[in-house]
């Protein structure tokens, strides 16, 4: 490639990257704000707290799985369009990961079976 266009991908990756975690920070705090600022309405309207402990947390894991999908999406970005080194490429591959493992965990959590299992069978 010649530098010109080099210089444009690199541009351009860089703006991607930032639009990429800045939306997937924005969709955590907006989940986070949205299911504390509503459960605790329903907390003081209703007052059944197990029940809304229990939707409260299921509304956190939604926004945090889609906030880490758009983060590990500008890792990948990163990584492969400015950085592609092998140092960067380990880092990458340890992110990813632990993304994974928490996404793993925190679906199993909101739905008490694993990603893989089929949803009719326990």
């Amino acid at each position: 490639m010649t530098i010109e266009i080099m210089n444009v991908v690199v541009t351009v990756a860089g703006w991607s990257i930032a639009v990429l975690e800045l939306l997937g920070i924005g969709i955590i705090m907006i989940f986070a704000v949205h299911a504390t600022g509503y459960n605790l309405y329903l907390l003081i309207t209703s007052g059944t707290q197990e029940k809304i402990f229990q939707e409260y947390r299921m509304q956190l894991a939604r926004g945090i799985l889609l906030g880490l999908e758009f983060l590990v999406a500008a890792d990948i970005i990163k990584t492969v369009a400015i950085e592609l080194t092998f140092s960067s490429v380990g880092i990458l591959a340890v992110i990813v990961i632990i993304r994974t493992f928490l996404s793993f965990a925190i679906d199993m959590e909101m739905t008490g079976k694993w990603p893989w299992q089929n949803h009719s069978t326990s």
